[in-house]
């Protein structure tokens, strides 16, 4: 599938080491020199940070970093919410050469042991108590701080030094067996998709993105933060999502962009802040597919034609609906520049390969074996097909992820912590599809006295982070089997088990 026809403008060459640059702290370099003034964030009380102040913010955290001792190649999880500080440490730890494990802000104690265990980080950086504890328990020789890296001043070393070719994050995703597993992404990895975005969408320094996703999401982190430095545009940051919030940084900050999963659209819609978005450029949606019947509800309100493009923590963006070109509704676009993509199998999978595409998954040699073609294509676990004019459109997950609000669920992980209810003689979760969230979690629960939704959640508070729990309960006498004794979830439907075998 070819893209260049949809996302290059005329003249344009795609250059996966962005002119040279080869990795993303680079690429910052060049406009913490060339555009020291030129505002890099911004948040809708007033404040900003330039490129200059963010260059010397950033070497300062890496010194201090550094003289505690880590050094290139250690990892660092970090958990928090969005903030100046956050950033600043974040840049910091990439120009350092530092691995950074991005954790999401609602995991619970198991979630994070799992992290710590698995990517065995020599420090943490976390703005919570309890997660912070969670974090220290699970290792008692991790040091953890908080976003503002309240240590000792030190002298950074060379920064920006990092080969293309190093890890700069570990992303952990769900699969189809097992604990999540961590995804690792070089820095040639993440520029070459900063660099494919900014020619796809036409990203420029005058742009000001409003950024109310999370920064331990792909979506938030690998997209809108990396993608706004790469370009040497605006990020106005939006710690915690409300459509009154939204609507004020896009008014007061004269916004260009704005990046959203489905549920901040429907909410959007909901409380009548939709009509904000039509003083933007761009408005994208991503990390799960937007409903037509929302698709026209925001243009109606706004004369926006979201554009919906598609991508993996395994390889940041894939595939985009064209800025200068047709958006089609229930696809998910052309291959980006780079990218290439084909179909394989029947049921057919999408298989992708490119600069952007990450090299295998942290220390696990199995799962890498399973995840590559032996030609060194990247097995999605997504099922598509491609439209007349080329257009992908996702019909289904090979793999049995949920995607809820944005955030990939792994039905077996909440499984497990349904089965601990002395209730529960088994369970089955899937997704059920939803306008607002994508698609909900869902419960199909035997057993001799199967709680309801209220007791179920009240007992996984400690045990799953609140978006991994059940919004559907259903109770059923048996759930459905083969002949060995493997649960047919396809046989799972609308709260009753169907006749289909």
């Amino acid at each position: 599938m070819a893209a260049a026809a949809a996302h290059l403008p005329a003249g344009a060459i795609f250059d996966p080491t962005a002119g040279g640059a080869g990795t993303l702290p680079r690429s910052w370099a060049r406009h913490f020199e060339r555009a020291p003034d030129r505002t890099a964030l911004a948040d809708e009380r007033g404040r900003a940070l330039s490129y200059g102040a963010l260059d010397a913010a950033s070497r300062r955290a890496a010194g201090r970093l550094h003289g505690a001792g880590l050094r290139a190649g250690d990892r660092v999880l970090v958990s928090a919410a969005a903030s100046f500080d956050l950033v600043v440490a974040h840049v910091a730890c990439l120009r350092l050469g530092l691995v950074v494990v991005p954790a999401n802000t609602a995991y619970r104690a198991a979630e994070l042991a799992h992290l710590v265990g698995d990517a065995r980080p020599r420090a943490a950086i976390c703005d919570d108590a309890e997660r912070d504890e969670a974090l220290r328990a699970a290792d008692l020789a991790l040091r953890t701080l908080t976003p503002a890296l309240a240590l000792p001043d030190a002298a950074p070393p060379a920064l920006d030094a990092a080969p293309p070719e190093a890890p700069a994050l570990i992303g952990y995703t769900s699969g189809t067996t097992g604990r999540p597993k961590g995804a690792v992404l070089s820095h040639a990895n993440l520029l070459a998709s900063a660099e494919s975005l900014r020619i796809a969408w036409r990203w420029s320094p005058d742009d000001r993105l409003v950024l109310a996703l999370p920064l331990f999401h792909m979506h938030g982190l690998g997209v809108g933060l990396h993608g706004t430095l790469h370009a040497g545009a605006t990020a106005v940051l939006v710690p915690q999502f409300h459509p009154d919030a939204v609507a004020r940084a896009i008014l007061r900050c004269e916004a260009t962009l704005f990046f959203g999963v489905p549920t901040m659209y429907h909410r959007l819609l909901e409380f009548g802040n939709a009509g904000a978005l039509r003083a933007l450029r761009l408005c994208v949606s991503g990390s799960a597919a937007l409903p037509a019947d929302q698709h026209a509800a925001i243009e109606h309100a706004c004369g926006q034609r979201i554009l919906e493009r598609y991508g993996m923590t395994e390889t940041v963006m894939l595939v985009s609906n064209p800025v200068d070109g047709e958006r089609r509704p229930g696809t998910v676009g052309l291959p980006l520049p780079g990218v290439e993509v084909r179909l394989a199998g029947s049921p057919p999978q999408i298989e992708v390969r490119g600069p952007n595409v990450f090299a295998g998954y942290w220390q696990r040699t199995d799962a890498n074996a399973e995840a590559f073609t032996p030609d060194g294509w990247f097995r999605t676990g997504d099922l598509g097909e491609l439209d007349a004019a080329g257009y992908l459109r996702i019909t289904g997950r090979a793999k049995e992820l949920i995607i809820s609000g944005g955030y990939n669920v792994y039905p077996r992980e909440v499984e497990d912590a349904l089965r601990a209810h002395p209730g529960v003689a088994d369970a089955a979760v899937v997704g059920t599809p939803s306008p607002e969230w994508g698609e909900v979690v869902t419960a199909y629960l035997e057993g001799p006295a199967p709680p309801d939704l209220a007791a179920l959640r009240a007992f996984l508070i400690d045990r799953l982070a609140p978006y991994k729990q059940p919004r559907l309960v259903h109770a059923v006498g048996a759930l459905p089997r083969n002949a060995l004794g493997k649960v047919q979830k396809h046989r799972l439907r609308g709260g009753r088990i169907t006749d289909e075998q």
